[in-house]
């Protein structure tokens, strides 16, 4: 048997595929990775760096960011972000009621959740020397 990595499994054996009437939301959420010691294990085993960094996370959060604004590019699709309060059905329901095709992406949105995250911050110990914490914020 040869050893494969999960990106490896995923990519060749799994399919998204829906269906749907008015309205699919998609929210990512990656339950080990909301641990310190889990978040941690991604950037030292995973990612093979020499500590754990919230620094290193934001690069592959521009990379996710730059390809869906790509592919709304591409496909000519609105790119919608949300305002703090504003409801985002009726955002839908406005967008939904203009839209005259048969099938296909009426608008992406953006918006930002609050939630807990992992996050590293540089600091300097009483003797001067720097270190890095790690806290959920």
């Amino acid at each position: 048997m040869i050893a494969q990595s999960v990106a490896e499994i995923l990519r060749h054996h799994v399919r998204l595929a829906v269906e749907c009437i008015d309205r699919m939301y998609l929210n990512v959420y990656v339950p080990t990775l909301q641990r310190e010691k889990d978040a941690a294990w991604f950037f030292r085993g995973h990612r093979r760096q020499p500590f754990a960094s919230s620094a290193l996370m934001a690069p592959i959060s521009h990379r996710f960011v730059a390809a869906v604004e790509r592919y709304a590019q591409r496909h000519e699709i609105e790119v919608v972000s949300f305002r703090p309060g504003e409801r985002k059905d009726d955002v839908m329901a406005d967008r939904l009621r203009h839209f005259d095709a048969a099938e296909g992406v009426v608008f992406i949105g953006k918006a930002q959740e609050k939630t807990a995250v992992f996050r590293t911050q540089r600091r300097r110990s009483p003797n001067g020397h720097s270190c890095i914490t790690y806290d959920f914020i």
